[in-house]
């Protein structure tokens, strides 16, 4: 009985997705509030999950906004509402956690591996750019995973699932990105 009644809820559960997207699709406003009142829950949680604590609470709820504009001017891309704003969440998510990347500083202790400390060598605006400008430089995928575990404090088991590796392979990426941020650290700050 309990099965029939979970299988009854999906399936009213598709039908009103699918008639608020064809709402949507037909340019109906009120079909699109409903969709934002009833997924922006859903929409933020898959946006904290993505970026972990690299974005403020304005930046969630902008990131959020985005999510609904595009399902509002993409509509006709959409097969299920529910998969395709989370597809939309997470990568206008990942797109702002670039951007937000280029503005924050990298953590200093993570690449500090010679006994030096940054403050040690004194680091100047132009190192500091230099050291951003290497971070972006790395693959996407490499800097995808730096970004999430360094800047977004994502754990290494979420950032696998969410982009289909193992957590050895992450974990592999990790160390390459952290060797090649301190080679460029030792060479351009310390001289070595």
């Amino acid at each position: 009985m309990m099965a029939v009644k979970c299988n009854i809820k999906v399936v009213m559960r598709n039908v009103i997705d699918a008639l608020l997207l064809r709402g949507i699709r037909s340019g109906n406003e009120n079909a699109l509030e409903q969709v934002v009142d009833k997924y922006t829950n859903y929409v933020c949680a898959i946006i904290r999950n993505s970026v972990g604590t690299a974005l403020r609470h304005e930046d969630i709820e902008e990131v959020a906004s985005d999510v609904f504009l595009a399902l509002w001017n993409n509509s006709d891309k959409a097969d299920k509402l529910k998969s395709y704003i989370a597809a939309i969440a997470r990568n206008k998510a990942n797109n702002k956690l670039r951007e937000v990347a280029e503005s924050l500083p990298l953590d200093e202790n993570i690449l500090a591996d010679n006994g030096k400390t940054m403050e040690d060598g004194l680091i100047s605006d132009s190192q500091r750019q230099m050291l951003k400008s290497a971070v972006l430089t790395m693959d996407d995928t490499d800097r995808e995973i730096f970004l999430r575990h360094y800047y977004g404090s994502q754990p290494i088991s979420i950032i696998a699932r969410e982009i289909g590796y193992n957590e050895a392979a992450v974990k592999q990426r990790l160390v390459r990105g952290r060797n090649k941020l301190r080679q460029i650290i030792n060479k351009e700050i310390f001289g070595q």
